[in-house]
Order: C-alpha cells, then structure tokens, then sequence
C-alpha cells in the first residue's frame, strides 16, 4: 500500500527538483573528465556534496590524478576537490 501526503484543493503540490545542484555538477564534473586529455576517466567516481567534490577510484599514475583534480577544480561551481584516489604507479 502506498500513501501519499494529503493534499488540498488549491494548493500547489510540493515538487521536488528532478535534477539538484549537486547532480548536475558531478555529472559536469565527470563530462569534463570524459573528455580530458591525460585523465583515464573510467576508473573514477565523482560526488558532489554543495561546492566540493570528491574524486574516487584508481588513475595510472601520480600526473593523472593531479590532472583530475586540475581538470575538476576548472569546472565553474566547483570551489573544493578532496582526492580519495588511488595510483597504480610504485610509491
């Protein structure tokens, strides 16, 4: 059984919106990385919490993940990148 809030003639339902902020920066973000050159895109997650974004997952090397942060940090909106990425390259 579903229930939905109850609603009165006239008033405006309550819409949330289909596409927050935060959604369309890290989808921004992660286009961004696509579509850069020197950044392996497709082992990297992007989540977008207000103005910051948090990059995780695994690049090939060290240049790669300073790249990532670069390109993300010149997405317009992004004010903050905190890195949770790991390098395949040997420390």
């Amino acid at each position: 059984m579903i229930f939905k809030p109850q609603r009165f003639h006239g008033e405006e339902p309550e819409v949330a919106e289909e596409f927050p902020a935060e959604a369309r920066l890290e989808q921004q973000v992660a286009d961004a990385l696509a579509a850069s050159d020197g950044v392996g895109a497709e082992g990297l997650r992007v989540v977008a919490t207000g103005k910051e974004i948090f990059l995780f997952g695994v690049v090939a090397t060290r240049d790669e993940m300073d790249r990532a942060v670069e390109v993300a940090l010149a997405v317009p909106g992004v004010e903050k990148v905190t890195v949770r990425m790991e390098s395949d390259e040997a420390p």
